[in-house]
């Protein structure tokens, strides 16, 4: 790589998008492989039936944490040290919970591994933000997700796979090779996009400050909402998937696995036409689109759920319904987040960071949410994910009455 190290790429070449979606979906990989091995991990450290809950919930508080240091660290130091320095964070716990065999332990090194792990989710957006905004980011970011998408795929397949012909300490060592793998092309193919003027230098006390200027502009507030109610339809899915396919439904591994796969081909399908239609239509035009489009299936799937017509009786039309609220979540996110980040190019990081932490915050609340709904069928699904859609449409009437603030610079 012949870049300067501290100079923005006029172009960001596929290889680089690719590297940093491997990066970027080391989160997936840690939260989703291992998810087949909660009752060999719960016999093996002793923690007890449903132990194994609380290490995912210390994973997802480390996440939480880590990501309100990763952005402004990142905007002190650059991209490139930080990313790297987390993934050694990373990679480091996660060997250790390959070792260790006390519980408590091992939630601790979930929790650091997770605040280390949080770099590769903030930093990766602040690199887009930093080379392309616009039209142009919104692509990249396309582009970014579609290598991050397959991830949610694989992982739970490759965890089942790992069982077959080892132990659940094999993911974990799988998990630290792979930090190890990114760390090795982080280092020989990524330049820092932030240059040395650009940096800001930051007391630890002007840190929440810069939060809470960042969380009252319109434009990144507006746009944030909309980008984190999408996750939370997201997680109101994920979080009634097992018991709704599995136990009400019925559906055989193989079943719920194609269904699975289908679920996230229809969003890297949207983030894909989302990317080819960026450079025709606008992106305020396509966010409408799909949160419109979004609104009128969720109503539909709520009444029709309330009507006993989804769920046991018609099971593959709960998935046409599911798959097509998914589908457009892949418009809603590579646009909600790029025009999120439009008047924050100079802390991209922190703007990044906050914007992770409201995603995943809300999105653990909307699996709260669905667990607290009776039944377990196709009706707290289609609650839960209809609650995140009313998020998203309550965020887009505030982006359209700022967005002369957003057309003034695009």
């Amino acid at each position: 790589m012949t870049s300067s190290p501290t100079a923005p790429l006029s172009s960001f070449p596929f290889r680089l998008i690719f590297l940093l979606g491997l990066v970027t979906a080391i989160g997936p990989l840690a939260t989703d492989m291992y998810l087949p091995a909660f009752p060999s991990v719960e016999h093996d450290l002793g923690g007890g039936a449903g132990s194994a809950q609380f290490t995912l919930g210390a994973w997802f508080l480390g996440l939480a944490l880590g990501q309100f240091s990763q952005g402004p660290l990142s905007d002190r130091f650059g991209r490139k040290g930080p990313l790297v320095v987390g993934l050694g964070v990373y990679a480091l716990a996660s060997a250790g919970c390959a070792l260790v065999s006390n519980y408590h332990l091992f939630c601790v090194l979930r929790f650091i591994g997770a605040f280390g792990g949080s770099a590769c989710a903030v930093i990766p957006r602040a690199i887009v933000r930093d080379v392309a905004t616009g039209k142009k980011g919104a692509h990249i970011m396309a582009q970014l997700t579609l290598v991050f998408g397959v991830m949610p795929v694989l992982a739970p397949g490759l965890g089942s796979l790992v069982l077959k012909i080892g132990d659940w300490r094999w993911m974990f060592w799988i998990g630290t090779l792979y930090a190890v793998a990114a760390i090795m092309g982080v280092l020989l193919m990524l330049p820092d996009t932030l240059a040395v003027e650009r940096r800001i230098r930051f007391r630890p006390v002007e840190i929440l400050w810069r939060y809470q200027g960042i969380l009252r502009e319109p434009v990144f507030f507006s746009n944030a909402l909309i980008t984190t109610f999408s996750t939370f339809v997201m997680f109101a899915y994920l979080g009634s998937a097992p018991v709704l396919f599995e136990q009400r439904l019925h559906f055989s591994p193989g079943a719920f696995g194609l269904f699975f796969g289908a679920n996230a081909a229809a969003f890297i399908l949207g983030t894909q036409i989302n990317g080819r239609l960026i450079h025709r239509v606008s992106m305020p035009a396509l966010l409408d689109g799909a949160i419109l489009w979004a609104f009128v299936l969720g109503c539909a799937f709520v009444a029709l759920a309330l009507a006993g017509v989804v769920g046991v009786g018609h099971p593959w039309l709960t998935c046409v319904f599911i798959v097509g609220l998914t589908g457009a979540l892949g418009f809603i996110g590579p646009n909600g987040t790029v025009m999120s980040f439009s008047r924050h190019g100079h802390h991209a990081g922190s703007a990044s960071a906050l914007l992770g932490t409201m995603q995943y915050s809300f999105g653990s609340l909307s699996s709260v949410l669905v667990g607290l709904l009776p039944g377990g069928g196709a009706i707290p699904t289609a609650i839960g994910m209809m609650t995140g859609v009313m998020g998203m449409a309550i965020g887009d009437i505030l982006r359209r009455r700022t967005s002369h603030l957003y057309d003034a610079e695009h």
